[in-house]
């Protein structure tokens, strides 16, 4: 089923006679479980024209290196292999995502799109429908409850977007009907950017290529699959108990894929609630509210990637505090290196630098303390901002900004007065050594990175 709320029409142009429906996938990069994709099949066929994909690889999407462009051609590859056994032919140009739609528009009777919530993905849809000619129509699959649905303006917390997600959860909680394309596309004959052999594509790719690809983590929505069934067999059970114990890893690994939109959250749900497993709830709270509420920030506010983002009451308290003593103070290349004097967010960078996704407990902890030993708040802002988007494969996306805002005070209360942090939620060593076997963390690290990663 396809929501009508979850499909806007982007400019005024009339459906004409085409050759194709074309849909510009960006965001959901996937095959199944995609509203877009299948909005589009419908299309076609009621037009009696095939379906054309299509797909823009920008060199210059911002903060990406080729850690991030590996992991997204991964996906991709599979994408366009598993579209051709559905007869549909995919279309990869290798220039920004805009231009290329606009292009392959012109043979379009209308043209269908995912929908993204950064700066950059609504500026690529806006100025791509002032520029067609036919119809831009955009559906989105990337959130079980669209933003709008859910609230007309910037939330403060999760607890004051819970009940307005829940009241609409049951209307959007439904799985998509895959269609079966009545036209094949596969004899189009138009130009494509290979990616068969990924090593080859990076090469012709101008990007910065300072940061190499992960061992860790393969891109496509198979892998996904695997993970995820790996994470409801063996560690949704006990999710809730043990998820912030880095040591064990019950976490799902669910976000570099739902970065690159390789799986749907809506799916990832629906397999969830079939389990019946009492990890559950706790785990859907993260899946759909706390990922729901980072999109409704970078939607409503237009500085989520700056220090201006966070809160008044946090602004002012850490600007307060901005003169007091630090005991520590660290330069980005320290930082970025590894090199301060607390083993366990030295651990923890060093886990973000060589499998590219830090773990989500000791991402709080790896904030707070750059917050702790930067100059002033907005510097530890920026660095902070900057490790996390070019390490994690899952950065550069709302719930990357989210995180690192939230170490600011982001969708955070007041909390007691100190140093440096002022009314700012502290954290410290000692509370990683309550919660877990910090020591053996590090050693666990230690152990990989002397492996190589």
């Amino acid at each position: 089923m396809i929501q009508k709320e979850r499909i806007k029409v982007l400019n005024s142009k009339m459906v004409r006679k085409g050759q194709y429906v074309l849909y510009w996938m960006q965001a959901s990069q996937r095959a199944e479980c995609n509203h877009a994709m299948e909005y589009a099949i419908l299309q076609a066929n009621e037009l009696r024209v095939p379906l054309l994909v299509y797909f823009g690889i920008t060199d210059r999407f911002p903060e990406a290196n080729e850690r991030h462009y590996v992991f997204m051609l991964e996906g991709l590859k599979e994408v366009k292999n598993t579209l051709e056994q559905r007869g549909i032919r995919m279309v990869i140009l290798h220039q920004s995502p805009e231009i290329g739609a606009v292009r392959l528009s012109k043979q379009a009777s209308l043209v269908v799109v995912d929908r993204g919530y950064l700066r950059i993905q609504r500026q690529w849809r806006e100025e791509a429908g002032q520029r067609m000619e036919c119809p831009l129509i955009q559906v989105e699959s990337d959130v079980v409850v669209p933003v709008e649905e859910v609230s007309s303006k910037e939330e403060y917390t999760a607890a004051t977007i819970r009940p307005k997600i829940h009241k609409r959860l049951t209307h959007f909680l439904i799985g998509v009907e895959e269609n079966e394309p009545l036209y094949s596309s596969l004899s189009i004959d138009m130009d494509s950017f290979e990616i068969g052999d990924i090593e080859k594509a990076i090469s012709k790719l101008r990007i910065d290529r300072s940061v190499k690809k992960v061992d860790s983590f393969k891109g496509g929505t198979k892998e996904a699959l695997r993970h995820l069934e790996f994470f409801l067999e063996g560690k949704l059970d006990r999710y809730p108990e043990l998820r912030n114990d880095p040591t064990l890893d019950y976490l799902s690994n669910m976000s570099p894929y739902l970065h690159f939109g390789q799986i749907s959250s809506l799916s990832i749900a629906l397999k969830v609630k079939e389990t019946k497993s009492p990890g559950v709830e706790a785990f859907l709270e993260e899946l759909i509210i706390r990922r729901e509420l980072s999109m409704n920030f970078v939607f409503y506010n237009n500085k989520y990637d700056s220090f201006e983002a966070i809160p008044e009451w946090a602004k002012k308290s850490l600007r307060s505090h901005q003169r007091d003593k630090r005991s520590y103070l660290y330069s980005l290349k320290e930082l970025e290196q590894a090199k301060t004097h607390d083993p366990y967010w030295n651990a923890a960078q060093e886990e973000m630098v060589i499998k590219g996704k830090m773990h989500g407990y000791m991402r709080m902890y790896w904030g707070k303390k750059i917050l702790e030993w930067s100059k002033t708040p907005q510097e530890a802002f920026r660095n902070a901002l900057y490790l996390n988007n070019r390490y994690e494969l899952d950065g550069r996306d709302p719930n990357g900004f989210t995180g690192v805002a939230w170490c600011f005070g982001k969708h955070d209360r007041p909390w007691g007065e100190r140093p440096v942090f002022g009314n700012v939620r502290y954290m410290n060593d000692k509370g990683l050594k309550r919660k877990f076997d910090a020591d053996r963390y590090v050693k666990m690290i230690h152990a990989i990175s002397s492996q190589g990663g």
